[in-house]
């Protein structure tokens, strides 16, 4: 999504910059007359007072004055204004919540546990992902597992992502519990956890197959620090397999929440032939943009096989989709997480963000990804707890078996 931020960012950092603006004159002018003007409308439809009742209130009321925090505050109204969206991926963010995000979004060094986290279709907090080899999937984290508690807490409803998050990070070497409600299990577990020092590469090739003739090729994020640097690394992974001269591939886009929309339809055109749809895009006013395949990609003659399941989102829901729509691969594991929107990140003067969705993301069939319309792969199989424990990957020697056939 780079290559539109510019144009949105002007646009909200003025609906910001506005609503900043109202918030002090509704404070100033409040007693002359208690309402705020929508500027776009032109009529005096929402009235200031009542906030400003509660903020007084809270102020003079509070039993523990040294819980009142102006700044606090201020970032609490933000938040509910945003959360009353009622869309998980519009959120704002304070700078210590940012500073977070960035880290881990641009896959530097960090420390926890290693899990990515989403949302459920009720809006609760489930394991996306754990991270390869990270502390989460050495306990036994898995795919879409409820986290339902952290040091013997409960999460609450009114938490989001960013509050769990900051809640479980933590310094190497220390120790969190979190309650566990594994996918289909009916009772919870606890597990304790000793976070480290995590990093995890954009992309990794191996070989796999009875006689290592299968580019394994497993992308766990859409993401670097930069468009141009994961582009990089794509090509650079593009031609070490191309250099190997097999012929065969299993791309592997399991537990990969996402990222960069142009990521996802570069890698797409590396596949695909021209003039085949890859995605479209849908704005506000309704107006969709297709994305068609270009340039005939380096990898159109590779056969291929794709894995995906609970934790694939995002970008990596887009790619798959291109694939499977055009024919060009199998699908092999489970339904994807099915999320079709995108953000624009908008930077604010504090070092706060705005996370804000302003497209959805269609399918080359027009389908609108989501939640009831996930990737439903052609071959629907899963990693059952047992293989967990024992090792064994059923999803990628099914793929295995089936690219050799």
């Amino acid at each position: 999504m780079e290559k539109k931020t510019s144009k949105n960012l002007g646009i909200a950092i003025l609906m910001i910059c506005l609503f900043a603006i109202g918030f002090v004159a509704g404070r100033i002018f409040q007693t002359n007359k208690g309402a705020i003007t929508n500027v776009f409308s032109g009529k005096a439809d929402v009235s200031f007072q009542l906030y400003w009742d509660v903020w007084d209130l809270m102020h003079n009321k509070y039993v523990d004055s040294s819980k009142v925090d102006d700044q606090n505050m201020l970032y609490g109204s933000i938040k509910g204004m945003v959360d009353s969206f009622g869309d998980a991926a519009t959120v704002f963010l304070d700078p210590t919540e940012t500073e977070a995000f960035n880290e881990a979004s641009e896959g530097k060094l960090f420390q926890g546990i290693g899990a990515e986290l989403g949302y459920d279709s009720d809006k609760n907090i489930i394991v996306v992902t754990p991270l390869e080899g990270s502390p989460a999937k050495a306990a036994g984290i898995k795919v879409g597992d409820h986290i339902l508690s952290i040091d013997g807490v409960d999460i609450t409803t009114d938490q989001t992502i960013y509050d769990v998050v900051a809640k479980i990070r933590g310094e190497s070497g220390t120790k969190v519990k979190l309650e566990i409600l594994h996918d289909g299990a009916a009772t919870p577990i606890e597990l304790e956890i000793t976070r480290s020092e995590i990093t995890v590469p954009s992309m990794s090739v191996s070989y796999v197959g009875t006689d290592k003739d299968i580019a394994l090729f497993k992308v766990n994020r859409f993401t670097d620090s930069s468009y141009s640097e994961w582009q990089k690394n794509w090509d650079d992974s593009v031609e070490s397999i191309l250099n190997s001269g097999v012929k065969k591939m299993i791309l592997d886009l399991r537990g990969n929440p996402g990222g960069y929309f142009d990521a996802a339809i570069y890698a797409a055109d590396d596949f695909i032939d021209t003039g085949k749809v890859l995605a479209k895009e849908q704005d506000s006013d309704g107006k969709v943009e297709e994305f068609n395949s270009t340039k005939g990609g380096k990898l159109v003659d590779m056969e291929v096989v794709v894995l995906v399941d609970g934790g694939s989102a995002s970008a990596s829901e887009i790619l798959s989709g291109a694939l499977q729509q055009s024919g060009r691969a199998t699908i092999i594991g489970d339904k994807t997480y099915g999320k079709g929107t995108a953000q624009s990140v908008l930077n604010l003067s504090d070092g706060s963000t705005l996370h804000v969705t302003i497209l959805k993301w269609l399918l080359p069939d027009g389908g609108w990804l989501n939640k009831d319309n996930p990737i439903t792969p052609n071959i629907e199989i899963a990693n059952s707890n047992e293989d967990f424990l024992k090792g064994i990957d059923t999803q990628l020697n099914r793929a295995i078996s089936e690219i050799e056939k």
